[in-house]
């Protein structure tokens, strides 16, 4: 869909490219980095200013004390970190418990690696989390859960509570917690963010990966990270190193950068201005008659594409980008068995006047000529 939106110059809300300024601390620092000759292989497990900085992030900001030295990983981006976790830590013929929508990155890496992923739905509408429907998906191969919170595609931010209940049955049945938290200062109306291996007796088994990527809109650099207890993270970061090497080494210093020296309000004012993003995307979606299900963290936006003409939700948004000038992607990317015909994905993670173009586009309020 990027492909097919630049070539009719359309506005690209499919790829979650979050093409919004990066601050400029991160910028300058990785400038400087790449001036002072930061150009060649890091050490496997990155620069210790990132790890260092990622620690003190950590028991900020997710209640968690990790040692920069033995249980931080920088990996590249942060499905790199999940790849190198799943390489690590299965192995081929396990299941994994993935609640549906699910981000495609994480199913395709299990299939890669003959792994099999095990769709556990989510009820949609409010995309409430069904204990009995998790408990029902487990069988003596299940060897780990996903859990992304706030979720790419649609959202959804996990409660206290529900993870509260997803790590008991981990913990009943001696299970990994894989978690990618790439979107935790990214929530609205007042949610909060809760880090999975900061329950009680949770560090142990949970791989908790993000990055900052979205956070300092730099997508293109593949700075992510984890963290793990010290008995996994030596393999994770060898299979890491096999893979990636490392994460760009100048990228690192500017990233390190971002988190030494911005504020706690850099952070909290991202919740309040992508609220008022998603509220003005969900207000254009709904008034040109694609009503969406407003998300509560990410910056995304699942919406109901019935209205439009196609018989598949890939036709759908084809048509959508023919007609109005907006690239979305298809809902069958993030279900399984055929669901998500009737659905596409919006990302929201624009510059002003690129979104208020799409609004527009979306609304009618100006035309679209390819």
């Amino acid at each position: 869909m990027t492909v097919e939106c630049d070539r009719v110059a359309g506005v690209n809300l499919a790829q979650g490219v979050c093409d919004t300024e990066a601050p400029h601390p991160v910028v300058a620092r990785a400038i400087d980095a790449i001036h002072q000759g930061y150009n060649i292989y890091t050490r496997l497990d990155g620069v210790a200013p990132l790890r260092e900085a990622i620690a003190r992030k950590l028991e900020r900001d997710n209640g968690l004390t990790v040692d920069p030295e033995a249980e931080v990983l920088v990996t590249s981006g942060a499905t790199g970190g999940f790849y190198a976790a799943a390489l690590a830590l299965l192995d081929p013929g396990d299941e994994v418990i993935l609640f549906e929508p699910f981000y495609g990155y994480h199913l395709n890496t299990l299939l890669a690696l003959r792994i099999r992923p095990v769709a556990v739905a989510l009820a949609e509408g409010d995309w409430a989390l069904d204990l009995d429907r998790l408990r029902a998906a487990i069988t003596p191969k299940t060897r780990a859960v996903v859990i992304n919170t706030p979720s790419n595609p649609c959202g959804k931010v996990f409660s206290q509570a529900e993870i509260e209940a997803i790590a008991a049955i981990a913990e009943e049945h001696d299970l990994f917690v894989f978690t990618d938290e790439i979107y935790e200062y990214f929530v609205f109306d007042g949610k909060k963010h809760v880090s999975p291996a900061s329950l009680p007796g949770m560090a142990e088994r949970t791989i908790s990966i993000s990055g900052l990527s979205k956070t300092f809109s730099i997508t293109g650099w593949r700075i992510g990270y984890l963290t793990a207890h010290p008995r996994w993270l030596g393999s994770i970061a060898y299979f890491h190193d096999l893979t990636y090497v490392c994460a760009p080494s100048p990228f690192q210093y500017g990233a390190a950068a971002g988190l030494m020296e911005l504020p706690v309000e850099f952070y909290t004012a991202l919740a309040v201005e992508y609220q008022d993003k998603r509220d003005a995307m969900c207000s254009a979606l709904a008034e040109a008659g694609l009503t969406p299900s407003v998300p509560a963290g990410a910056y995304y936006v699942l919406a109901d594409a019935s209205p439009l003409p196609g018989a598949t939700a890939k036709e759908k948004a084809r048509s959508l980008l023919r007609e109005r000038g907006v690239a979305a992607v298809a809902g069958t990317a993030f279900f399984g068995g055929g669901r998500g015909e009737d659905i596409l994905r919006f990302c929201f993670a624009k510059r002003d006047d690129d979104l208020r173009r799409a609004c527009d586009l979306l609304t009618g309020t100006v035309s679209f000529r390819s």
